[in-house]
Parts: structure tokens; C-alpha cells; sequence
């Protein structure tokens, strides 16, 4: 619908039309031990993709489950290769070292050596943030037109180790920082047809969207010191569960604000803008709601499968025990599945419809002198995304 030249996000995907999709492409997923999950996250998407409209029309996901694959294959060799250098660098040093580990010394050098991997791998997860993002927009279409984004992955990883070093150092202060600069160099390289997308504002600004961060921080603290200053356990427990909770929600409070934020400070080809209004208590009542639903759909199973399998332990040595043992492994393959499908129904869709149903583009009249983009190059199909186990989401 579109009023005052504006155009405001719809969503018109339902539960009754995912949920059958979900727990079929979940169910090929675990059966054929994630091999399905390219194709399956495919169709996924083209749905989600299909569903979301602008001014009445849909978008379109043309990604591919085979593209997926490939690039998953290529990114697993890479990786093997690189990891192993990583592997053998550690190896000759831990013998040059001549570490013994039933020392301190010894202990504390072999933990330094298990964190090296994980610092190791930051920069690939990283490029790999970059390359996901890049492969859908690139796969991407609005109108017939085509969304895309620049190369630049490496450059992204680069400022992420950085931002990301600053934050830890500040004890994450500078989170707002590093929210603000990494989200406005993706934004300034992507493209929809050929106008760029043009990231403002300043990231001080995000401050505001991270004060129930630091108030539950500075709650814990405090919890803390009243337990180790006057003894008083109580009070240090309440407190520090009340912190926990506090700072669970300034989490989600800062996400939402931030992407509202950051939308309202975003142009397109210099005349079109954005405004966001997510609310964080929509998001959290999603959340809630949706995790309860699931919860309680799988502890019914769960307990199904519990007692199906103690009565198999009670058959043991019997014709019936092999098939009722084959019964509970069905039961718990398909609790697997129904958590999976539920939640994607119940929590990823409704939260993704909210955010959408809540976006407005102004000046929509300006999209008229949009025009289509070249096809991408070179996009490797979210492979390191995968094989880094960091490509779930949708």
C-alpha cells in the first residue's frame, strides 16, 4: 500500500503455509545428516523472500541449493588447508617450547594454544559475515531489480579485529563504535539497481540504544560487591539475577533501537529514506511466547520418548526390545524436527514480520529512476558461512 508516496512493508506468510515446509525440510535435514540443509535453507528463504512486499509487489530469492553446496565443498578445502598450517605452526612451537603440562606453566600454555584456534578463526568468520551478506543481496530482487553489494570482505574483517579489540579492551564501551562503523561500510557498498545505499549519523548516538546494557552490567557489579563487601547473599543473588535479566533484555533493546536507528539514518541514491519501529517488547513477547510453545511441545515428546525407551530397556534380551529402541530413535529424530519447524514458525518468522511490518520507505516516487544493476560476480554462496557453522540464519 502506498500513501503519501510512501511505501509500507507487508508480510503475508502464515504459520499454516510454513510450518508443513519447515518440518519437511527439517526432517531431509537430519535423515540425510545435513546434507539437505542448502536446498532446504533455499526454500526457506524463497518463501520468506516471497512473502515480504512492497507496494504490493513481492521479492524474489533467486539463490540456489546446488550454489550452496559448491561453495560449502570449496570453502571445507580451504579451511582444511588453512587450519592445518594453523595445526602445524602450534605443533613445532609446543615443541620448541617443550611444554610440560603437569605444571602451571604448562597448563596455562596449553590453553593459550586452544585459544589461538578460536583467535585464528576470526578473521574467516568475519569474511565469511561479509561474504553471506553480499551473496543475498546479490540474489536478491525487488521489481525485477536486482539488489548487489561491492567487494570488500577482507576489508571487513580487518575493521571487525580491530572494532572488535577495542570493544573487548573498553570491557565494551566502544560496542557503539563497532555497531555503527562495520554496519556503515557494508551499507555505503551496497547497491539496489545501480544507487548506492549511504549510511549517516554518528555512532555516539547508539549509546542510547545500549544504557539497559550497562545499567544491567552496573546491577551485577553491584550484586557482586554486596556479596563479597557485607556478606549479604541474598541480596547479592537477587540482584545479580535481576542484572542477568536486565542486561538479557538490553541485548534485544539495543539490537532493535539500533537497526531503528541506523534505518533512519540510511538513504538511497541520495532522495529515498527509511524509518524502522520495531518495538523491543514485541520482540521479547515473540520470544517468550514462542520458546514456551516449543518447550512444552518437546518435553511432551521427550517424555514419550523417555518412556518408550525405559520400557525398551524392560524388553531387553526380547524380539520386541530392537523395535521399540528403532521407535524412540524415530521419536527423538522427529522431536528434533518439530523444535526446529516450531520455532522457525513460532519465533524466526513472526519476529521477521514484525520488523518488516514496521519499515517504511519515503520518497518512493525517486524509485522510478532506479535502474537495473549488472549481475554479481564471484559470490561464493555463503561456503564459509556454512562450513564455519555461522550461515543459519535466513
Amino acid at each position: 500500500m502506498t500513501v503519501s508516496n510512501d511505501i509500507y512493508g507487508q508480510y503475508r506468510g502464515t504459520l499454516i503455509e510454513l510450518f508443513p515446509l519447515a518440518l519437511k525440510v527439517t526432517l531431509l535435514t537430519l535423515i540425510t545428516l545435513g546434507l539437505y540443509r542448502f536446498w532446504g535453507k533455499t526454500r526457506i528463504r524463497k518463501y520468506i523472500w516471497s512473502s515480504t512486499l512492497g507496494d504490493g509487489d513481492a521479492f524474489e530469492y533467486t539463490g540456489t541449493g546446488l550454489e550452496k553446496f559448491l561453495g560449502f565443498l570449496v570453502a571445507v578445502v580451504v579451511l582444511a588447508v588453512y587450519l592445518g598450517i594453523v595445526q602445524m605452526l602450534l605443533f613445532f612451537g609446543g615443541l620448541n617450547y617443550g611444554f610440560d603440562l603437569a605444571t602451571p606453566e604448562g597448563a596455562l600454555a596449553l590453553n593459550g594454544l586452544i585459544y589461538v584456534n578460536f583467535i585464528a578463526l576470526a578473521p574467516l568468520i568475519f569474511y565469511a559475515t561479509y561474504r553471506a551478506r553480499r551473496y543475498k543481496m546479490a540474489r536478491t530482487r525487488w521489481r525485477g531489480v536486482r539488489f548487489g553489494m561491492e567487494k570488500g570482505a577482507w576489508g571487513y574483517a580487518l575493521r571487525a579485529l580491530g572494532y572488535t579489540f577495542l570493544s573487548v579492551v573498553t570491557l565494551g564501551a566502544l560496542v557503539p563504535l563497532a555497531t555503527f562503523k562495520l554496519e556503515e561500510y557494508m551499507a555505503n557498498r551496497s547497491y539496489f539497481g545501480d544507487a548506492r545505499f549511504e549510511q549517516h549519523g554518528r555512532w555516539t548516538a547508539l549509546y542510547g540504544a545500549a544504557k539497559h546494557i550497562f545499567f544491567g552490567l552496573g546491577l551485577l557489579i553491584v550484586g557482586a560487591g554486596l556479596g563479597v563487601a557485607v556478606d549479604a547473599v541474598a541480596l547479592a543473588a537477587v540482584a545479580a539475577a535481576v542484572g542477568y535479566i536486565w542486561v538479557a533484555v538490553g541485548v534485544v533493546y539495543y539490537r532493535v533501537h539500533a537497526f531503528r536507528y541506523l534505518a533512519a539514518h540510511r538513504s538511497l541514491g541520495g532522495a529515498i529514506r527509511f524509518t524502522a519501529v520495531p518495538t523491543t517488547g514485541e520482540v521479547v513477547k515473540i520470544y517468550i511466547i514462542g520458546t514456551l510453545i516449543v518447550s512444552l511441545c518437546l518435553a511432551v515428546v521427550l517424555f514419550i520418548g523417555t518412556a518408550l525407551f525405559t520400557t525398551a530397556l524392560g524388553m531387553a534380551g526380547s524380539n520386541e526390545a530392537g523395535l521399540a529402541v528403532v521407535l524412540v530413535v524415530v521419536l527423538y529424530v522427529a522431536a528434533l524436527a518439530l523444535s526446529g519447524a516450531l520455532a522457525l514458525v513460532l519465533i524466526t518468522q513472526p519476529t521477521i514480520a514484525h520488523f518488516i511490518t514496521t519499515f517504511t520507505v519515503h520518497n518512493a516516487d525517486a524509485l522510478g529512476d532506479i535502474r537495473q544493476r549488472a549481475s554479481e560476480t564471484g559470490v561464493d554462496a555463503e561456503g564459509f558461512a556454512d562450513a564455519l557453522d555461522i550461515g543459519g540464519a535466513i
